[in-house]
């Protein structure tokens, strides 16, 4: 079928296989160009499918040559229906390992749920004995609770009073005022239970039990900050105290990892175009100013050299883990240099839909958002038929 990318709001409806195959290609001839990292050898990644959790797994398998088992939660192709871009991701990662000889099996699931936990860990005891590094880079706007069966739905919301602000329609490019009402209920609870620390701890609890960690085990989660010009939607927000709950779980977590000298951190990186950030108002004006200013300095990074650069300066360095006051990988330290935020904040000011094509990087915005569905990749030949029922070869 000609596969063409579908809208609906902020979502793409669909994805396309060939264009997802040449994302992970690009990403792996990334991480070879950068040479052999000294990392992990037999890695799991929950939530392995796009975005950073995806980068993670193709640096441990192409940059340190790991084994890596992916849990991730997408959805398969049917006849003249893509799948969604994860799975098609997944499937392209899968093959490129194969080819070269590496290890690698996913799993498709709720990773929130006792189920995919025992089904990961029968895995890890049949193939791989042990696991060095797990990260968690799980990214789902609901859970159900494994113990209460309650279903959490998180929300984006300010706490206390409503903020006003800039936002930008990135398919229009027309910038607007926009309101978000305050949080209430208990919305607040609900988001920390998605996307707090409760689950990560919960699979380190379960990988333990089972002996599945390997001495000095390391495991990451990913977290965002951000400038103070988004503080009061997103880390002074709803969302924001979920990050600080599992910032703090990682404190928890070491100790739980004391008897075998392991170690948990949070990892706070930059502000790139993701599924979920789209549909944030205020982020998308944001990154775009952004962007143009990163890119101008030379200091742009995507998802993959983001990774690249925690692994091999932060993580695997033979040395004591760079942390900041509060214990936090700092990886988005390019992002907030004072001068670039500096700029953001005056470009901030100038904004209008007359000039954010010149003062912005709004049409990087719109090609990154694109490449997330495998779209716009001039490799790619989007006029010809593609094979929308790819299946990732270790699930059946």
């Amino acid at each position: 079928m000609i596969i063409e990318p579908r809208m609906r709001g902020f979502i793409c409806l669909t994805a396309h296989p060939d264009g997802a195959a040449q994302n992970v290609k690009n990403q792996i001839a990334y991480i070879k160009s950068k040479g052999p990292i000294a990392g992990a050898k037999k890695v799991l990644v929950i939530g392995a499918s796009t975005g950073f959790g995806l980068a993670s797994r193709i640096s441990s398998a192409f940059g340190s040559d790991a084994a890596t088992i992916g849990v991730f939660f997408e959805k398969p192709p049917v006849d003249g229906k893509t799948a969604s871009p994860g799975w098609y991701n997944s499937a392209a990662f899968e093959t490129e390992a194969h080819k070269s000889g590496l290890y690698a099996k996913s799993i498709n699931g709720d990773a929130f749920s006792d189920e995919v936990k025992k089904q990961t860990i029968d895995l890890i005891k049949q193939d791989l004995g042990q696991v060095d590094l797990i990260i968690y880079s799980l990214a789902s706007p609901v859970r159900m609770h494994p113990k209460t069966g309650v279903l959490h739905r998180s929300v984006l919301k300010p706490i206390g009073q409503v903020y006003a602000n800039k936002t930008v329609d990135f398919h229009s490019g027309n910038v607007t005022n926009v309101s978000i009402e305050p949080c209430a209920g208990d919305d607040i609870e609900n988001t920390v239970a998605v996307m707090g620390g409760e689950d990560w701890a919960m699979w380190i609890e379960a990988l333990k039990a089972e002996n599945l960690l390997a001495p000095g085990v390391q495991t990451i989660a990913y977290s965002y900050i951000g400038p103070a010009l988004t503080e009061p939607v997103y880390r002074k927000g709803t969302i924001g105290k979920a990050k600080d709950h599992l910032e703090a779980t990682a404190f928890s977590i070491t100790k739980e990892l004391e008897s075998i000298h392991g170690k948990a951190f949070v990892s706070v990186n930059k502000a790139l175009v993701t599924q979920a950030s789209s549909a944030i108002p205020v982020i998308p004006l944001y990154i775009s100013l952004l962007y143009k200013i990163m890119k101008a300095e030379g200091i742009h990074e995507g998802c993959i050299e983001q990774i690249q650069r925690l692994y091999q300066d932060r993580l695997f360095t033979g040395k004591p883990v760079p942390v900041d006051e509060q214990g936090r990988i700092r990886i988005d330290d390019w992002e907030m240099r004072p001068d670039v935020q500096a700029k953001v904040a005056e470009l901030w000011l100038q904004a209008s839909t007359e000039n954010l094509a010149e003062i912005g990087d709004l049409a990087g915005y719109r090609k990154d958002f694109y490449n997330l569905f495998g779209f716009d990749f001039p490799e790619v030949d989007y006029a010809a038929e593609a094979d929308e029922n790819v299946g990732v070869p270790s699930i059946s």
